[in-house]
């Protein structure tokens, strides 16, 4: 019963981030992919997922989308060995945030969307950087409200509560 509401939360705020209107990339999933398996255990990747392919399909099904979401368990994989303070957590979603741009811009370029050759790989990766800064500052801010939350005992209680029922 834990499992669901917890998955329950972890969609309600994704969908949020995704579904109000918001610059490209300004989403709270990096951070999310990040930090859902830090405080709720890895076990909690799949229901992320979902989440992801939920609000996929209200937004869009893509041909990258192996790996928008290879990204993102990909992020939620290398959190726990990013998890031993603040600054490395913070930076570990910031790393992860690059992670999914190198990724899931790759796919891109894979797809010949811009040319199998030098120059097309490059200019897949120009024409991307506004959404990768975008990217950025989010979850840079996501990550900062995460931490500031869980730095909050009644949150730090509500976490342990629901964790251990």
């Amino acid at each position: 019963m834990n499992y669901l509401k917890i998955s329950i939360v972890i969609f309600l705020t994704l969908a949020a981030s995704r579904f109000i209107p918001h610059p490209p990339n300004f989403t709270s999933l990096l951070a999310l992919s990040f930090y859902v398996p830090i405080i709720f255990g890895i076990k909690f990747i799949p229901a992320l997922i979902l989440a992801f392919a939920i609000t996929d399909l209200f937004i869009g099904i893509h041909s990258t989308t192996f790996f928008t979401w290879g990204s993102v368990i990909m992020i939620g994989l290398i959190s726990n060995f990013l998890s031993s303070n603040m600054f490395t957590r913070i930076s570990g979603a910031l790393f992860g945030a690059c992670l999914f741009f190198i990724l899931t811009n790759f796919g891109v370029w894979s797809l010949g969307s811009y040319g199998y050759t030098l120059n097309g790989f490059i200019l897949c990766y120009t024409l991307a950087l506004p959404f990768f800064a975008y990217s950025l500052i989010s979850t840079f801010i996501f990550s900062s409200v995460i931490e500031s939350l869980y730095k909050i005992k009644y949150f730090k209680n509500f976490i342990t509560d629901i964790k251990t029922r």
